[in-house]
Order: structure tokens, then sequence, then C-alpha cells
């Protein structure tokens, strides 16, 4: 299909009208990114500045991850790369509709979130291709339309998709999966539905497999457990593979073939364990607790292990007390956590990381960073001009040869056409070679002084 690009002048806030005549105002933009679990850009550049005091002693039986604070290397001891183009290569770029949301978890697809010009639907699903840019819509409202339901949120590989459909006005919500065919859906499977009890689930997509997590609304949770739910595409195989007592911690995180999962350990005191679960058995691969009480936005897996971050700052918790995100310098030695040496990259986090090559990606306040842990350094991706106030924001999640960021961009150049447009870019690492090879030819093309 052609790209779709909206005017400048695109409508931001319908008010839409419920049986009983009562009427709601929806904002686009707070549709897209409130409702689809990109909360954390509220917080973009603000930072924590409450400490969290720990409630009480917690549970003396629980052992749980101890980092000294001898034992974590911060940002700040990394040397800075000053030039990205000397660690990055930017291999592809396109341009998608203005306020569009991407994932990434695949090597040739992303999952897009596209915006509509009109009150409903307020969103489509777009699969981009990213080895030659191609977008095409595959579902152009919700199954439930007729029922005042939108498209809520989609996760996809190249194997299948997964998607939310919610009635924001009846607090109802539809859990659907299809397998894809290049970019042709199949027929679509509803996994599952709810709302009375159960918030939204957050969603993952793992090879031809698909994963959602079901927690109990707040502020009053009734005790109810929270479910990791799974699926393969294009079968009805719907299953629970975890099950955790009250609210799990964050939400699933796709790994490479495996979701990582935060539930509550079994204790009467709080404290979240780290779950890394193979996507294609449901069997535990790795498990790692938490200090009392500490509660992770984001937790991850990659090549050095667990990967989890903090937007709030803890008066208690050793090394890993101050908000960022952190990971292992290297693998640790028969899964002993306790006893690796931690990177603690201390900004505020807004998405989940991700790995590389030997790069470890992480959202920085506004740019995306790369961190080489191997090197001791790091270096920060430049933000193109009239990027919305988030930056660049981080799409993949897992670990891959390359990486995707996005922006949406809204710029009037002194001179040029304006863009307002979601501009999306796909970067690998260089490697030994590539670097030295750049090394000689800015050596060569350097002026001479003569003595």
């Amino acid at each position: 299909m052609s790209e779709q690009r909206p005017q400048h002048t695109q409508q931001e806030t319908y008010t839409v009208t419920d049986r009983s005549g009562n009427q709601t105002i929806l904002s686009r933009r707070g549709f897209l990114y409130g409702a689809v679990g990109v909360g954390a850009l509220a917080a973009v550049g603000i930072g924590a500045t409450i400490a969290n005091s720990l409630p009480d002693a917690g549970d003396p039986s629980v052992e749980h991850l101890n980092v000294p604070e001898n034992a974590l290397t911060s940002l700040g001891e990394l040397d800075v790369i000053e030039d990205p183009d000397d660690a990055v290569q930017l291999l592809r770029r396109f341009e998608l509709p203005y306020g569009s949301l991407v994932w990434v978890n695949d090597d040739d697809v992303a999952a897009c979130l596209l915006p509509t010009e009109t009150g409903s639907p307020l969103a489509m699903i777009g699969i981009l291709q990213l080895g030659n840019g191609t977008l095409n819509t595959v579902l152009q409202k919700a199954v439930g339309a007729d029922e005042r339901f939108e498209i809520y949120d989609v996760r996809a590989t190249a194997e299948g998709m997964i998607w939310t459909e919610a009635n924001v006005l009846e607090g109802a919500w539809r859990i659907y999966a299809a397998p894809l065919s290049g970019a042709t859906p199949g027929a679509a499977t509803l996994l599952e539905e709810g709302g009375e009890s159960y918030e939204t689930p957050t969603l993952a997509a793992i090879g031809n497999r698909a994963f959602w997590q079901v927690l109990p609304k707040l502020p009053n949770d009734q005790g109810l457990p929270s479910r990791l739910m799974a699926a393969t595409f294009g079968k009805n195989d719907t299953a629970c593979i975890l099950e955790s007592q009250r609210r799990m911690g964050t939400p699933p995180y796709a790994a490479q073939d495996s979701i990582v999962v935060t539930p509550r350990a079994d204790s009467s005191s709080i404290y979240y364990q780290l779950t890394n679960i193979s996507a294609e058995t449901g069997e535990v691969l790795d498990q790692l607790t938490l200090p009392h009480a500490m509660l992770p936005l984001e937790a991850g897996y990659g090549r050095n292990g667990f990967m989890f971050s903090f937007p709030d700052i803890y008066d208690y918790g050793g090394g890993i007390s101050n908000l960022g995100t952190y990971t292992p310098l290297s693998k640790p030695d028969d899964g002993n956590y306790d006893s690796a040496r931690w990177f603690g990259f201390n900004r505020t986090p807004t998405a989940p990381p991700a790995w590389c090559g030997n790069l470890l990606i992480v959202k920085s306040s506004y740019s995306v960073c790369g961190v080489d842990l191997d090197a001791n350094s790091y270096f920060a991706i430049d933000v193109d001009d009239g990027a919305d106030t988030y930056g660049d924001y981080l799409a993949s999640s897992g670990t891959h040869d390359t990486f995707v960021t996005y922006a949406n961009i809204d710029h009037t150049p002194v001179e040029g056409d304006a863009k307002h447009v979601c501009r999306v870019k796909v970067w690998k690492p260089l490697t030994d070679e590539e670097r030295k090879q750049r090394a000689e030819e800015e050596q060569q093309s350097s002026p001479t002084v003569d003595a």
C-alpha cells in the first residue's frame, strides 16, 4: 500500500458519546501514547527526586540480589565517544504517518500503530518491512468496531501479530492474534476478553508465539492473581504459563527466544522476582529476586543476563539504589548475580533496553545511547530537529544484529519543506574492520601542516 501522510491540520481530539448519551473527549495523543503503555514518556527529563524508604524489614528467609556500592560501574566512569558515526552506521531511514508508534522484536518486521484522520477508527495496524521500508496496513479497524471497540496495542513478528481491542467507555478489552504470511494476515483468533476485574493486558511476540499479561485492576486488586498467557499464531492453544500472587511488576519483555516477567515471590512481604521463561516450552530458564519492595519499571534479558530499571531513587539497595538501568558487566558465573560486577546507566529510564551485537542500547531522557561494556565507552545518537519532547524512542527489544529507533518530527526548516512525519531509523554497530577503515579515511582527509 502507499504511505498515508496526514496533513498538519490533522484533528487531535474527538468527542465520543456512549449508549447512555454521556460524552467523553478523547485525545489522539492521549489514546495512542497513554493507552498503549508508553506512559513513561510523561516522566522524560524529569527524573525522580523522592527517595523510597524501606517500609519494613521484609522476610529474612528470601534470598535476594545484593550489589554493594563498590561493585557498580556507573555511566560517568565510561569514556564518551563524541561522534556516534564512530560506533554505529545508519542503514535505512523510513517515514511513517506522524503520531505512529513502533515496536520491534524481529529481524525483518516492525509492528506499527498508525493514526487515522477520523474519530473512529482512531488507529490502524501496520507492518513495516525493515529491509525496504514497505508499510502495509493489515488491519484498518477493530474486529469489534461495530461494538465501539478500537485497536489499542499491537506486537508482531514475521510469523504473526497479537493485538488488543478496547471499548474505553465500557472498560472492556479483547485480545486477538493472527498469523502473517508476508504482509497478509490470516484469520483472527479471539484469545481472551475481560475488563471487569482485570486491566487491559500488555503484549509481546516472539517467533511464532503470542504473549499477554493480565493484571488485576488497581487501586484494590482484591487479592486476585496475575497471569502470563501464551498462544501459537494460527492455533487455538491458549495456555497460562505463569501465575503470580497479586500484580506482577513489569510488562512482559520479548527477549531473543524467551520472555521476561516479574511475578511476586512466594512471601508475605513484597519481593519482585525477575523470571526468564522459554518462549517455546514455558520452562523457567533463570530467576533473580530484587531486594525487598524494589519495584522495577522494566525487566529484560540479554547478553549478560537480566536487565532492569528503576524510575525512582531508594535509600536502600546498595549499588542499585539510584534511578537508572542495570545489567551485569559480564555473564555471571553459574548464575550467581551477587558475585557479578554491575553497570548502571544512571539516567531516567523511559524504555526497556536492548542488545545489538556487543552494544547495550538504552533510551536516555532524550537520546538513544549505545554502551560498549567491553570497551568501557558509550555514545548518544543525535536527535533530528523537530522531534517530540521525548526525542528518539527505542523501538527494539531483545537481542538482534540491528536496532531501530523512531521519532515523531514536526519541523519547518528555514529553507525547504515542513516535516510532519514519524521517522524510523535502522542502525547497525560498526565492526572492528569498519572502525579501522573509517579512522584511516579520516586521517587521509585531514589537512597536513608543513613544519
